[in-house]
């Protein structure tokens, strides 16, 4: 059933390219922390080797990804065949947050279609990538992206997502700070 593999392999890149959305998780150090799990959708995905990915992170009603990844650096990233095949890919690393006043941020902004409202890209290293059979998940038919969050972060405006981000996406629920928070302003 399940094996493991040290980098991603060829095939494991095809599965994850033809996949609608994926999960994060990510939790802090304290036992008594939030685990935190979030899917995400759109084009937001980025196979930058055998050994290292990028998504770009939107706006969100909160900042548990950064606030974690700030604290320990941990994070699984999980896709799931709804279609085809039965296949679970999970991909096992320690994340970075990359801001739009980070060096890198250019070079790798420029591999994804621009987004409104994002705020971040997550670029992770990969110590482990695991795939399991997943016979037990449903399929599920892809019909289109939801706009809602493009739509409300056009709304918003830049002003208006900074102020957002401020009330919003400084902290975790459990009080650890987010890289917006370690820069001291919300860009």
């Amino acid at each position: 059933m399940g094996k493991q593999f040290p980098a991603l392999l060829a095939e494991h890149m095809a599965f994850i390219r033809e996949q609608h959305m994926f999960f994060v998780g990510t939790a802090p150090l304290s036992g008594e922390g939030h685990v935190n799990l979030s899917p995400k959708g759109h084009d937001t995905f980025r196979i930058l080797s055998e050994r290292q990915f990028a998504y770009l992170d939107l706006t969100g009603s909160g900042n548990e990804t950064s606030a974690h990844l700030e604290e320990n650096g941990r994070i699984t990233i999980m896709f799931c065949a709804f279609q085809g095949p039965p296949n679970i890919l999970r991909l096992y690393g320690t994340g970075t947050v990359v801001l739009p006043e980070h060096s890198e941020w250019e070079s790798l902004y420029a591999r994804f279609d621009p987004i409104p409202g994002a705020r971040q890209i997550i670029v992770i290293d990969i110590h482990k990538v695991q795939t399991s059979c997943g016979y037990s998940v449903p399929f599920m038919s892809y019909q289109k992206e939801r706009d809602t969050l493009q739509r409300w972060a056009e709304h918003k405006g830049e002003e208006g997502l900074r102020s957002y981000w401020l009330e919003k996406n400084m902290s975790s629920l459990d009080q650890l700070p987010t890289s917006l928070a370690k820069k001291g302003e919300a860009r």
